[in-house]
């Protein structure tokens, strides 16, 4: 038996731990080779890195037809063996360092509906991982983007129509997942996201579900519900577990709302007005 482990230089993962004299590690090194007790899994030269690309382009061609990933080997394996990503300075690149960058291309590619991977998408990918790759990104508040991200996942208005469409939707998405292989669905999904229309201007962005517990919304005995985006207020019921907004039309008038109802006051859903304390 030995260890086998992924790492840098002369580290070991996990070594120092069986280094430790109490009984149980003890027993585990009279188990381990002796000779050869501790094995460190290399990372990849260039021409490991092309064979690589070779790999992941027979497995992605059905996505991206012309695709060509060989061509970038010699500037993908510079960007990857740059000292912040090889602080050894072994000129090796590691697998996941690798995947990180591909993918990330390959995704980007493929929702631009590029035949091929574009260079640009390589760079911007290299780009994050060798300069930014430590940045830290500070959240504060409600992240970027939420009312958007909320609005993709949302269901439209409860109506036969939209109804049948989601039928229709989802049974496209298992037609999608069951002829797509597991290590392209990634890449399926995110066309099949980026090819849902946007929604029409005179719609209000703020739908889907409303982050309030079922068991918090059902014992206020309150239905009705502000909208955080433009001051509408709906009787909402929940549908499936959830409390959930329908689009709607900008409000565009101002009223002033004094009956008791749920609003997000400061990133939190609460009970405002009436006699509610």
């Amino acid at each position: 038996m030995c260890l086998v482990a992924a790492g840098r230089g002369n580290t070991i993962p996990l070594k120092e731990i069986l280094d430790q004299p109490e009984p149980t590690w003890l027993q585990w090194r009279r188990h381990l080779d002796s000779m050869q007790p501790f094995c460190r899994i290399a990372s990849h030269t260039s021409e490991e890195v092309r064979e690589i690309l070779a790999t992941l382009e027979t497995v992605f061609q059905p996505l991206l037809p012309q695709l060509n990933l060989r061509r970038w080997a010699g500037s993908i394996y510079d960007w990857l063996t740059q000292p912040p990503l090889d602080p050894t300075r072994s000129g090796r690149v590691t697998m996941d360092n690798l995947m990180k960058l591909v993918i990330a291309a390959l995704e980007w590619s493929y929702e631009a509906k590029a035949p091929d991977v574009q260079v640009k998408w390589l760079e911007r990918a290299a780009e994050l991982l060798v300069l930014r790759h430590d940045t830290l990104w500070i959240i504060d508040g409600a992240a970027p983007g939420i009312e958007t991200d909320q609005a993709e996942r949302a269901e439209p208005a409860q109506t036969p129509e939209t109804q049948t469409e989601q039928v229709s939707s989802s049974s496209e998405e298992q037609q999608l997942s069951s002829s797509v292989p597991a290590e392209q669905a990634p890449l399926a999904r995110s066309r099949k996201k980026a090819e849902v229309p946007p929604a029409t201007s005179d719609k209000w962005t703020f739908s889907g579900d409303v982050q309030i517990s079922l068991r918090r919304f059902e014992e206020s005995g309150v239905a009705r519900v502000e909208c955080p985006g433009c001051g509408r207020v709906w009787t909402l019921s929940p549908s499936g577990g959830v409390v959930r907004f329908k689009s709607h039309d900008k409000r565009k008038t101002t009223t002033s709302h004094t009956a008791e109802r749920w609003a997000m006051r400061e990133t939190i859903w609460k009970v405002v007005g009436g006699e509610n304390k």
